[in-house]
Order: C-alpha cells, then sequence, then structure tokens
C-alpha cells in the first residue's frame, strides 16, 4: 500500500515537470536530430509583457512577415512606379487572373478610374493632330504651300480681349510715371557757409594757406622720421550718416573736404579752431567719391543719383554737371597741368568714362572691364592710370588709348576696391577683399610684390581706403570693426590698432606734412583726428 502511494505522487511529478531538452524558439540552427515531440512542444515562461504587438507577431524580417511570392522584375518596378505615381498598386497576395477592385491596394477610388492603368501604359489618345490648308501641287510655283502652310483654324491677329487690354494700359500707365520720377532734374544745388566771414583782413579766403601752424604747408619737403599716431585729438562732427570719403586739400593739406551718406559734401579746417567752413548741398542721394584738382580750387563729387558735379571750392557754387545715367563710383582729375579739364569717371556699367569739363562732352570711354570699375589711380608721371574692378582684375591703361595694355588677374585674386599710390610713386597699395592689403610695383612691370602682404584686419566687403605715411615707413588702414590698423613698411607687422569708429572705419589719411596725424572717418558719421 504504501510503495503504491509512493509510485502515485512520482507519477503525478513526472507529468508536470517535463524533462528532456527544450529548443529555444528563436534558435535558428540545431546541432542534433531533435524528435518531433521537442520541436512542436509548447513555449514555456511567462509572457514577455513588454512586446508590442508587431514584435509578438510571427516575422521572418524586420519589419514583419514576408510572404514569399515570386514577382518578375519588370512587374514589380512597374508596380512600384505606379504606386508612386498614380497611389495604387495590384495586390501580390491576391491571384490577380481575375482583376477585381479588391485586387488594389492604396487609392482604390483612383485605380477605378484610371481603370488600373500602369505607368508603362499610355493614358488617353492624344488629340487629333492640327489640320494644315491643303498646299495644291508641288509644280505650281505660285499656289504651292508645302511645309509652310497655315493651319486651318490659325488666327492671323491676337487682339487682346477687352479685359486684357485694360490690364496692358493700366501696366503702362505705371511704367511711364516710374519713368518720369526717376529723369527728374538733378537737385538744386544750395551751399552754406558756416563761418563769419569768406575773407579775412587781407581779403584773403579760407583757401588760403595758413603760416602760423607750427610747420611749412607750402614747403615741398617731406618730414624725416613718421611716428606712430597715439592718441585721439579732435572729431569733426556734422554729418548725420556714414561718411564715404575724405580727400585733403592738395599739397598743403589745410583743409579737409568729406561727402557722406547724407548726401551732403563738407569742406572742414585741419587746423587752429578745426571749424566746418561750408557745406555743399546738391546732391538727391548719397556721395560716393570726391576728388580735388590741382590747385584745390575746384573739385568733383559722383554719387549715386548718378550725377557727377564740379563745385568752386571758395564760393561753393556748382559750376557744371554730367550724367551718363549710370552710377559713378569713382572720380579723378588728371593730375597734369595741361589737362586740368580732362576727368575720368569709373561707372556702374563696367565702363570707364572721360570728360571735358569745358565742353561737358564725353571725349573718351575705355571699356574693357567686365564689372563696375572701383577705383582709378594714376601712376607714372600720370601717362597711365590703373583700375580695379569687381570682375577681381587689375588694368592699366596709356591715357586717351582706350585698350588696357596690361591686364592682370589670378585666379586666387580677388576683388580690390580701394588702391593708393605710395608717396614716393613707386607702389600700389590695393585693400583685397580676402583682408589683406597687395602692394603691386607701379612702375613698369606691375608684379605683385610677394613679399610685402599686409594682413591681420578684417575688411571683407568694405572699401576701406589705404594710406602711407610720407616718409613710406608705415602703412594705415581702417577695417569693418572701425580699428585704425597701422603695420611697418619693412617689416609688414602689424603695429597698432586703435579703435577709432563705432562702425567701419572706412577711410585714413596720413597728413602729407606731418609725422604722426591721421585722419580718418567712418560710418558712424565722424571724422577724427590722431596723433
Amino acid at each position: 500500500k504504501y510503495i503504491t502511494w509512493w509510485h502515485l505522487i512520482f507519477g503525478l511529478l513526472q507529468e508536470d515537470v517535463e524533462t528532456g531538452t527544450h529548443l529555444d524558439p528563436s534558435l535558428k540552427e540545431v546541432n542534433y536530430n531533435p524528435t518531433y515531440e521537442t520541436m512542436f512542444a509548447p513555449e514555456f515562461g511567462p509572457v514577455n509583457p513588454f512586446k508590442s504587438q508587431q514584435m509578438a507577431a510571427p516575422r521572418n524580417m524586420l519589419s514583419g512577415y514576408a510572404e514569399p511570392a515570386h514577382v518578375n522584375d519588370f512587374m514589380f518596378e512597374q508596380q512600384r512606379r505606379t504606386f508612386s505615381t498614380f497611389g495604387y498598386a495590384l495586390d501580390p497576395s491576391v491571384d490577380t487572373t481575375q482583376v477585381s477592385s479588391s485586387s488594389y491596394i492604396g487609392a482604390v477610388e483612383e485605380a477605378e478610374k484610371n481603370k488600373g492603368l500602369t505607368v508603362f501604359e499610355a493614358g488617353p489618345k492624344k488629340a487629333e493632330k492640327r489640320k494644315k490648308v491643303k498646299g495644291g501641287d508641288a509644280s505650281e510655283i505660285d499656289s504651292f504651300l508645302g511645309p509652310w502652310a497655315k493651319y486651318q483654324d490659325e488666327k492671323g491677329v491676337a487682339k487682346p480681349s477687352e479685359d486684357e487690354q485694360k490690364e496692358l494700359d493700366d501696366i503702362i500707365a505705371k511704367r511711364q510715371k516710374k519713368g518720369r520720377n526717376e529723369d527728374e532734374s538733378p537737385a538744386e544745388e544750395k551751399t552754406i557757409l558756416h563761418v563769419k566771414d569768406a575773407y579775412d583782413y587781407q581779403g584773403r579766403s579760407y583757401l588760403h594757406i595758413p603760416q602760423d601752424v607750427g610747420i611749412n604747408l607750402r614747403s615741398a619737403d617731406i618730414p624725416e622720421k613718421c611716428y606712430l599716431p597715439k592718441k585721439q585729438l579732435h572729431v569733426w562732427t556734422g554729418h548725420t550718416k556714414g561718411v564715404s570719403a575724405i580727400r585733403l586739400f592738395p599739397a598743403s593739406g589745410h583743409l579737409l573736404l568729406s561727402c557722406s551718406m547724407d548726401c551732403k559734401i563738407k569742406l572742414w579746417e585741419v587746423y587752429n579752431d578745426r571749424r566746418c567752413l561750408r557745406t555743399f548741398i546738391g546732391h538727391s542721394k548719397a556721395v560716393r567719391d570726391i576728388c580735388f584738382n590741382n590747385s584745390g580750387t575746384q573739385f568733383l563729387s559722383a554719387a549715386y543719383d548718378r550725377y557727377l558735379k564740379l563745385w568752386d571750392s571758395e564760393t561753393g557754387q556748382c559750376i557744371s554737371r554730367f550724367t551718363n545715367r549710370k552710377v559713378p563710383y569713382c572720380v579723378k582729375f588728371n593730375p597734369d597741368e595741361d589737362k586740368q579739364n580732362l576727368f575720368v569717371a569709373g561707372m556702374s556699367d563696367k565702363k570707364i568714362v572721360q570728360w571735358d569739363i569745358r565742353s561737358g562732352e564725353v571725349v573718351q570711354e575705355y571699356d574693357r572691364h567686365l564689372g563696375a570699375v572701383n577705383t582709378i589711380t594714376f601712376v607714372d608721371e600720370n601717362r597711365r592710370f590703373v583700375s580695379t574692378s569687381d570682375d577681381k582684375s587689375l588694368r592699366v591703361w596709356e591715357w586717351d588709348i582706350p585698350v588696357d595694355f596690361k591686364y592682370i588677374a589670378e585666379p586666387s585674386m580677388h576683388s580690390m576696391p580701394a588702391v593708393t599710390l605710395s608717396p614716393n610713386g613707386k607702389w600700389l597699395a590695393c585693400q583685397s577683399m580676402d583682408n589683406q592689403i597687395l602692394i603691386f610695383g607701379a612702375q613698369n612691370r606691375f608684379r605683385l610684390n610677394k613679399k610685402k602682404i599686409f594682413k591681420g584686419h578684417m575688411v571683407a566687403g568694405y572699401a576701406c581706403q589705404v594710406d602711407f605715411s610720407p616718409d613710406m615707413s608705415y602703412v594705415v588702414s581702417g577695417d569693418a570693426d572701425g580699428k585704425l590698423n597701422i603695420w611697418d613698411w619693412k617689416t609688414t607687422k602689424l603695429y597698432h590698432r586703435i579703435k577709432a569708429h563705432d562702425k567701419v572705419c572706412i577711410s585714413a589719411l596720413w597728413h602729407p606734412h606731418e609725422t604722426s596725424k591721421v585722419i580718418t572717418c567712418g560710418w558712424d558719421g565722424q571724422i577724427k583726428l590722431w596723433d
């Protein structure tokens, strides 16, 4: 009795605890021959509660269960393209011998509408070709039309309908109005004298060179040795917008002319009280460039209103105006004493135009650049001039010959929108848009001087004017951060940096008679004197 009891318990246990080896259901390969029971035994263990429905479903690839179905490559591609174009395709799991609406997946209505058209099958038939007028017989020369025959339904004249006509009239009226605006006459010229007396007790005007300023401004000698400017001496304020260029009075440098984006040009004293002497008003848009003649009695201004104007420095009166309907970017008098009636201007339409002041006529056009002309600089005793342009090239011209005899353009060159001739006439300093100042020889070969490259400032995008100290020991330039940078000419080291302006410092001039006086101007509207 006792033994049977024990057998019973053992038998129950045997039934509950399944012995033998178990296979992991995720195994793909088994190294022995399992029995049928082992292969199809139920899975043990609790169900994983975190499996999503997709993960729990039987899968034979990452994204689900792919039924084996043989589809010919062409058929597959055809259905794939049809699906991406029309939004429907045949369901591969349905027998496609009897095609019904249930055999499509995707946009079923589209499929019914297009009658299951695939991309490779032609759509509805094209309309009939237009019929041409029959052209007679080829042997009849006069009546034969051949391929030149008109279409039967061709209209000879295209006349706009009433509505279209109305619209066209509106457009034309608008255009004429616009045109009128642009052609407006040049702005009225005015001038304001800011000092009490235009003439002193001897009847001399402010153009007279002062002799009580501690240095001889009339001498042609240059200072022996120049020094670095350290501190700010004076600020000339008066322009309400950025100053775009400053020029010193020729030879003496006792007056300073400035032009600005507030459309005004102002003349300032450099010595004594440093007053504003005169304002010249006569441009309707920002003034871009100015240039004195040799004696300083007259100057030219170039502005975005497309006018070049000649002014009298002493009386402030506008002597004449010139325009060729293009924006002048730079203007220069011919520095030769016997050619003071001629000037050249670099234009936005890629030309350099030469005017005669006496007749007001254009007497020569130098038309070889491929971009707007930015600078003109006379070299070689004024027999030649160098121009730079947005086409990133530098061209050298003989005066009055409209073909450049030298063209300098390297693939590595950038545009050079500011160029200055050195006081000894041997070098051209060009502000290059890759943040460096390049030096070209100015005498015969116009070679780039690879030893002298001045860098360390940020000017990309701005035409910051460069200048030399009169004894050729320093090079100065403004930059985009409003700093005044001073390099040593011999070693090309950046010696000194002064925060001069709040916005771009667009120009820096070293006074030709002074050892350390530098004048800067910026887009903050201020002109500053440093010493």
